[in-house]
Order: structure tokens, then sequence, then C-alpha cells
């Protein structure tokens, strides 16, 4: 339940850092010379598609789908991947975005196992 509710999250969150960074492109400023190098549009579009498929795969978890952990923990990664890459514009907001994927993958790799019978 933890990580379906943290990728909820992550995804409506990242589809509202899409948005903004469509809407407008000069929401979001960048300091100095970066190798990953894409329009602020661009970004946009990115974050606004993965986090519709982060949303998704976490509703997945959360309804109980088989599909959705293993799903979860790919995209989780790209998203971590992608906020990585999008350091430059979104400093904290990008940290704490890794942050939460981190968890995700944990929380999704985790082995459950049932306490001890006495």
């Amino acid at each position: 339940m933890f990580a379906g509710v943290l990728l909820l999250v992550e995804g409506v969150l990242g589809m509202l850092q899409g948005i903004a960074g469509i809407a407008q492109d000069d929401v979001y400023g960048r300091i100095g010379e970066y190798v990953f190098e894409f329009s602020v549009s661009a970004w946009g579009w990115i974050h606004l598609v993965l986090g519709i498929l982060v949303a998704l795969i976490g509703a997945g978890i959360l309804s109980g789908a088989t599909w959705a952990k293993a799903s979860g923990v790919a995209l989780a990664s790209l998203a971590v991947i992608a906020n990585f890459v999008w350091l430059p514009y979104q400093p904290v907001w990008a940290v704490i975005s890794i942050a939460i994927g981190v968890f995700v993958i944990w929380a999704l790799c985790v082995e459950d196992t049932p306490p001890a019978v006495r």
C-alpha cells in the first residue's frame, strides 16, 4: 500500500510539473550549462507522460494487480533517472522525487514474509 500511495502522489505531482512546463516555457529556470539539455516544453511532455504512467501503476498496485509490482519498479527506476536529469531545472524537487522513487523501489522489492507462528 505504501508504494501504491507514493506512486499515485508522485504521478500526480509529475503531471502537474509537466503541465507547468508545457503551459509556459519560462516557468522553470536553469543555472549554467548541462549535458542533457532539452527545452522545458520537452521536459514538460516527458514528465506529463511519465506522471500518467506512474499514477496508473500506483492505482494498479493499490488494486492488487499482479503485473503492477514489476511495472512499478521499472517505472520508478525510470522516474528516478528522469528526475536526476531534471536536476538543473528543479534541484530541490528533483532530489525529493528521487528519494520518493527509491522508497517505492525499496517497498516493492522487499519480500513480504508472514510473522512467525508461535
